[in-house]
Formats: C-alpha cells, sequence, structure tokens
C-alpha cells in the first residue's frame, strides 16, 4: 500500500480586504443588472458579493500592493460589479472552501479558488456554471532525473490537501511513491525547494508559475477533463447563483473575459 505521509495542519487566519480598483475595468457592458438584480439575494453583507479565496495560488489568487488581485479575484469582481453590488474577499484556508463549511457557517457567498467541480464536492455544494478547463500536471527540479509520475517509485509528491491533484496522485502514482499534503501554497512549493520533496502534483497554471525561468520544469502534463466552478451553499443560494452565471455568460459574450484570460494566461 503506497505510503501517505501526515502532515500537521496549520491554522490559517482569515483575512478579509476590500477589493477596491483592482478590476480590469469592464466598462459599463457588464452592469445592466444592477440594484434590481440583486434584490432577493440572501447576501452575507446587504450590497455586497463577499467571496472566499484562498490566497496565494497566483495567477487565479494573490496579493499585490494590499490588495487581492489574479483571474478569479478580477473574474469575480467584474460579476459583482454586474449585479450592481460591491466586492469583498476573504481568505480562507481550501479544505474549509471544498467542505461546504464555510459557505455554511456564512462566511461568504461564494467561492472563487481554481476548485474543481466533482461529484464529490457537490454532495456539500453548489457550483456555478464552469469558467475554466484546466489540466494537472508534475513539477520536478529542472535536473532532476526522475521527471515522469511513473518513476516516482521511492519519491516524495507534494500535493495540496483536499485537492483534485492530491486524489490524481494517489490513484496514479506508484505504489511506493509518497504523498505529503501540504495545506497552503505557501507550504506546498518551499517544500520543492528546500529538496523536501521531489515534485509537486498541481494544477498546470499554477505550477507554470513556479518554474522561476527554468530551475525548475513541468514535465508531465494531464488532460483530466477537470473544469473549475464558483462554489455556493447547496439551499438558499439559488439567487446569487442565477446572478452569478447570468453575468458570467455575459463577460463571455462581451469580451470582458477573454481580456481576462489572456492577461493570466496568455503568451
Amino acid at each position: 500500500m503506497r505510503a501517505r505521509i501526515p502532515f500537521l495542519l496549520v491554522a490559517v487566519s482569515t483575512l478579509a480586504l476590500t477589493a477596491c480598483g483592482g478590476g480590469s475595468g469592464g466598462g459599463d457592458d457588464s452592469s445592466g443588472g444592477g440594484s434590481t438584480e440583486a434584490s432577493g439575494m440572501d447576501l452575507v453583507q446587504p450590497g455586497t458579493l463577499t467571496v472566499c479565496a484562498d490566497v496565494p495560488f497566483p495567477p487565479f489568487a494573490f496579493e499585490e500592493g494590499g490588495e487581492y488581485t489574479g483571474f478569479d479575484m478580477e473574474l469575480t469582481e467584474e460579476i459583482a460589479k454586474g449585479m450592481g453590488l460591491e466586492h469583498q474577499v476573504k481568505d480562507i484556508g481550501f479544505e474549509g472552501l471544498q467542505s461546504g463549511a464555510a459557505l455554511s457557517a456564512d462566511t461568504c457567498d461564494i467561492g472563487a479558488a481554481a476548485m474543481t467541480i466533482t461529484e464529490e464536492r457537490e454532495k456539500n455544494i453548489d457550483f456555478s456554471d464552469p469558467y475554466y478547463d484546466s489540466l494537472q500536471s508534475l513539477l520536478v527540479p529542472s535536473d532532476a532525473k526522475a521527471k515522469k509520475l511513473e518513476d516516482m517509485a521511492g519519491k516524495t509528491i507534494a500535493v495540496k490537501q483536499g485537492t483534485t491533484g492530491e486524489t490524481y496522485a494517489q490513484e496514479n502514482a506508484p505504489e511506493s511513491a509518497n504523498i505529503r499534503a501540504y495545506p497552503s501554497n505557501t507550504e506546498l512549493y518551499p517544500a520543492l525547494k528546500s529538496g523536501a520533496v521531489d515534485a509537486i502534483m498541481m494544477d498546470l497554471p499554477s505550477n507554470i508559475q513556479h518554474q522561476e525561468d527554468g530551475k525548475y520544469v513541468v514535465s508531465e502534463k494531464f488532460d483530466t477533463g477537470e473544469q473549475y466552478g464558483m462554489p455556493v451553499q447547496e439551499e438558499g443560494s439559488e439567487a446569487i447563483l442565477e446572478g452569478v452565471n447570468k453575468q458570467l455568460a455575459k463577460l463571455k459574450e462581451n469580451g470582458t473575459y477573454d481580456k481576462l484570460y489572456s492577461k493570466y494566461f496568455g503568451e
């Protein structure tokens, strides 16, 4: 049986920053909903779309100049604007979000954490329409001899706890590989840099961000058919979900989504 190294979870403090002026400035096309669309929504804070994120997770969410930004952050800011709402971000741990606990506790109205839609997660939360297609990937030092997942026998693979990358590694790595789970990127990537682990299994966009000009390399990509969605409470968030999906469709139609995508994922 594959060895799994337990890793002590660290407490993640909740940090709330109001995203002011950090958006893409998508213009007036996406603001047609206004307060009329926002009416009837059971929001954590009236007049505000409160978004839970797991920071840092570049390029989807990170802090810059004292504000949260990134693809997810700018996208949800545009969605909030179109719904006639202010936009606030709360930084929480990924586990509390993907389990539904943070949403059930009314910490936020919706999540934006590069979260893959899965049947298991849908037992506890609902998702918006898909907004991003993602691959899994393996990140290793550029001078590593073992660069493929099949070569990781006896090696230690770092994963982020509760992610589909963790599941994929558990199901597909050699039996003798050690799968070590970390609570966040703050611990995950430094573990590779220090030599504590031999590779990282993570969503492709995140691993690309950590290649450090060739010091590390994405050695393999895995097409798992994953799509990201924005989670909401399973009960009582129907109006919020309808508004989010409506604005997401508008942003794709008016070109704002493509502009944000090119900004964060373009060549």
